[in-house]
């Protein structure tokens, strides 16, 4: 995915990352997935967000989160 996942902007909910072209904080996903749902319930309470979005934003979390222990 080429695409940028997350955007920050001042003008949009204060600067809170949201997914690119959406005002759905990112934070949003990692709430849901929290509670126990599932992604696709995510997906179906805002389908702004695609389905590769929030893939790509979890594989960039766990890159990270890999990354971080080594």
């Amino acid at each position: 995915m080429t695409e940028k996942l997350i955007d920050r902007n001042p003008d949009v909910l204060g600067g809170t990352p949201v997914f690119s072209g959406t005002r759905v904080p990112v934070r949003i996903l990692m709430e849901h997935l929290e509670a126990g749902d599932r992604l696709d319930d995510f997906l179906d309470d805002y389908p702004t967000v695609t389905r590769e979005q929030a893939v790509g934003v979890l594989e960039r979390a766990t890159a990270q989160l890999v990354g971080d222990a080594r």
